[in-house]
């Protein structure tokens, strides 16, 4: 079974599904970080991030199944829907991305082996490391070129 699947911009009446989303793929992605996923690091999610980000959404007839942040060329964060993984969603943001802004950027947590072997096979290459002032986890710096 084929499913459609459309990127668009976010919209604040997206805020719910997208929280919801973020949550899970954020626990799933993130199991080393207390509190992933609620309370303070959700609070940030929608208060900074869904602000001040450009955000996209994956959507599928049935609804929401991706996010992507943009802070211009970086890509802030990535998410996709638990259920909806593997189904080239991920694939399709990060195209999105690079068709905007040509090379793109972004920083991923060494624990998240998931996220990393997906970067990799998406042609993203290291170009440095350094430990996240916030949680003490290091942080791998990556560039994929257009």
């Amino acid at each position: 079974m084929e499913t459609t699947v459309k990127v668009r911009r976010y919209r604040p009446s997206d805020e719910e599904a997208v929280v919801e989303l973020w949550s899970q793929a954020a626990k799933l992605a993130h199991p080393f970080l207390a509190g992933e996923g609620e309370g303070i690091r959700e609070a940030k999610m929608r208060d900074i991030y869904l602000v001040n980000a450009e955000n996209w959404i994956a959507e599928t007839p049935e609804g929401v199944v991706g996010l992507l942040g943009l802070l211009g060329a970086e890509i802030g964060g990535l998410f996709v829907s638990p259920q909806a993984q593997r189904l080239g969603i991920g694939r399709l943001l990060v195209e999105h991305a690079t068709a905007l802004y040509g090379t793109v950027t972004l920083e991923v947590y060494e624990l998240n082996g998931s996220a990393r072997r997906f970067y990799a096979v998406m042609g993203f290459q290291e170009t440095g490391r350094h430990p996240d002032a916030e949680t003490g986890h290091e942080l791998i710096q990556l560039r994929r070129f257009a």
